[in-house]
Parts: structure tokens; sequence; C-alpha cells
């Protein structure tokens, strides 16, 4: 499949397929999205929220979580803040997500099943990884929203001016719900 991109990637830029997307790295709308990386909102999201390119960062992990308070999705928040000029940040999860109810048994038993022994994920733990945390999803999509807000809203290093809400969008329709 990589090959094929690569192949394809001549092509576009050959044909200067690039220009439609030329903008510079400051989003237009001072706007910062933390979304789910699931496929069904590759495009949905973006044509959802009315953005086109250039407009905000858009952030993506499994589940749209922060984690902790020092995970890499509030590390791209604070560098939005204030190496971009991010004044505004959305929370948007999405309906039928895969990380609810996602869990470390789960994943455990297929890393085992794919060559990872017990003793690799037992030094992973003594290096002091919780994996049963770090891999968590969540079982409550609401409460999900309102902790990653909160976590945001409350750390240190996010100033008190920056606007953080959070949203559900239908990973179907593209409607939004604001969680309080």
């Amino acid at each position: 499949m990589i090959d094929q991109i690569l192949e394809f990637n001549k092509t576009f830029v050959a044909q200067k397929g690039y220009e439609k997307y030329v903008t510079d790295k400051y989003p237009d709308k001072k706007l910062a999205v933390l979304s789910c990386m699931d496929t069904r909102l590759t495009e949905l999201l973006p044509a959802a929220l009315g953005l086109k390119n250039g407009d905000a960062k858009i952030i993506k992990n499994a589940g749209g979580l922060v984690i902790s308070a020092f995970d890499s999705a509030i590390r791209s928040l604070i560098v939005a803040i204030y190496e971009l000029g991010v004044q505004e940040i959305m929370v948007v999860a999405h309906s039928h997500c895969g990380a609810c109810h996602m869990s470390y048994d789960h994943f455990h038993h297929q890393m085992i099943a794919r060559g990872i022994t017990d003793q690799t994920l037992d030094t992973i733990r003594k290096c002091g990884i919780d994996l049963s945390h770090w891999l968590e999803g969540f079982k409550d999509t609401h409460e999900s929203v309102r902790k990653t807000v909160e976590t945001i809203k409350t750390h240190p290093l996010v100033p008190a001016d920056v606007v953080v809400r959070g949203f559900i969008i239908d990973s179907e329709k593209g409607e939004l719900e604001e969680v309080f």
C-alpha cells in the first residue's frame, strides 16, 4: 500500500495538486480541534465544522483524549497556543467510538498473538508505564469529553483566556452536540 501511495504522490506533485492546499502554519480561525483518529471523521469532521485547509489545527488520537497532563495531545495544544496563536479549543468526540470500552486486557491478548512477549510487557511496566491506564478507553463518551475539557482548562500551562468547549459529533450525520 505504501508503494502505491508513493506512486500516487509522484503524480500529485507533478500535476501540482498541492496548489489548492497552500497556506501557512498559523490557523486562520485561531482554533485547535482535538478529535478521534476514526476514519469516518477524516473528511466529515472538517466539513461538518465548516473548516477548510488552513483554518484550524486538528489534533487526532485514539478517542480524542487527553489521558495525562503531559501527553502528546496536551503538548500539541500547548504548542498551538503559544507558537501558533490558538485562542479556542474544541474537543470533539464522536458516536460509536472504538475507544469506548477499549481495554488493556483486550490488547494484551492481541499483542501475545502477534508475538509480543509477557517479558516485554513486564519490562515496560518496570519502567513505570501503567499499560492498563495507557490503553484504557472510556465507558461514557459524555463523561470522557467533560474530563478532557476539564483537564485542558485546568492545565497549569493553558492560559485562562483560552476558550475550551466539548462536543460529540454524530459519526454518520456530522451533527454536533455540545457537552456541558
